[in-house]
């Protein structure tokens, strides 16, 4: 019997974050508990990431920022670097017509000079053939590291002061914004976490201050669209105060 396709909730319709932001963990323990490779584990995220696209444009999300590889990354094995950056070239050409369909503009935060020239250049396409679309968003967090983000903020405002540009009394939070990756963007309002771990991992620090935090014990490979309708019910549930009564 065919599994039925989970629905959201007429009153998760009618609060829905403007911004979902995720971060995507636990593709290596999934791939440990079943004695699979690691990079079986990013092979089988990828669907997920299939699914939460597809499902998060479907209901009107209009921002969806997805925690794709940290600057803190460029660590790993170099075996398993060079895998992830052959799976996201691959992703980012095989599902141009899919986005397309949905109509599903890309764009990127991140270090990205850093990325692999055959990337960089995928990128560079990608979005061009979706820059025409007005439906979600999507972001992709590409060395990324929220603390890198903030100092090249910081160091960029600096110059300005130093070049009479602006005056360190006029330095306020806009003044930050304006100076971060995300810029152009509304900031999250709801941050879903996946395995169970309950910290940033240095991803948009600034930008989440008052997004809803909702972990969830499920590995991002096994995340699809019933877990993300879970998180937006749960969203729905929140009352958001923003430091106020």
């Amino acid at each position: 019997m065919t599994a039925p396709v989970p629905h959201l909730s007429e009153q998760a319709k009618a609060v829905l974050p403007a911004h979902v932001a995720i971060i995507m963990d636990g593709n290596g323990r999934w791939a440990k508990q079943r004695h699979l490779p690691r990079v079986e584990g990013h092979r089988n995220g990828v669907e997920s990431v299939r699914a939460v696209v597809r499902a998060a444009g479907e209901v009107g999300i209009k921002y969806l920022t997805l925690y794709a590889f940290s600057v803190e990354n460029w660590s790993r094995p170099k075996d398993e670097v060079d895998t992830l950056m052959r799976y996201l070239a691959r992703f980012l050409k095989t599902e141009i017509a899919e986005l397309n369909r949905s109509s599903v503009r890309l764009e990127v935060i991140g270090q990205i000079y850093r990325l692999p020239e055959f990337v960089q250049e995928q990128l560079q396409k990608t979005r061009a053939a979706l820059a025409h679309n007005n439906g979600l968003t999507l972001i992709l967090a590409l060395s990324y590291g929220s603390r890198t983000e903030m100092v090249e903020a910081i160091r960029s405002i600096a110059t300005q002061v130093k070049e009479g540009a602006i005056e360190p009394a006029e330095i306020d939070e806009q003044t930050v914004t304006q100076h971060l990756y995300t810029r152009h963007y509304l900031d999250p309002d709801l941050l879903i976490r996946t395995s169970g771990e309950m910290r940033l991992s240095n991803f948009l620090l600034w930008q989440t201050s008052y997004a809803e935090f909702v972990v969830t014990p499920t590995l991002w490979p096994d995340f699809r669209r019933a877990q993300f309708f879970e998180a937006l019910e749960e969203y729905t549930r929140r009352h958001r105060r923003f430091g106020r009564l």
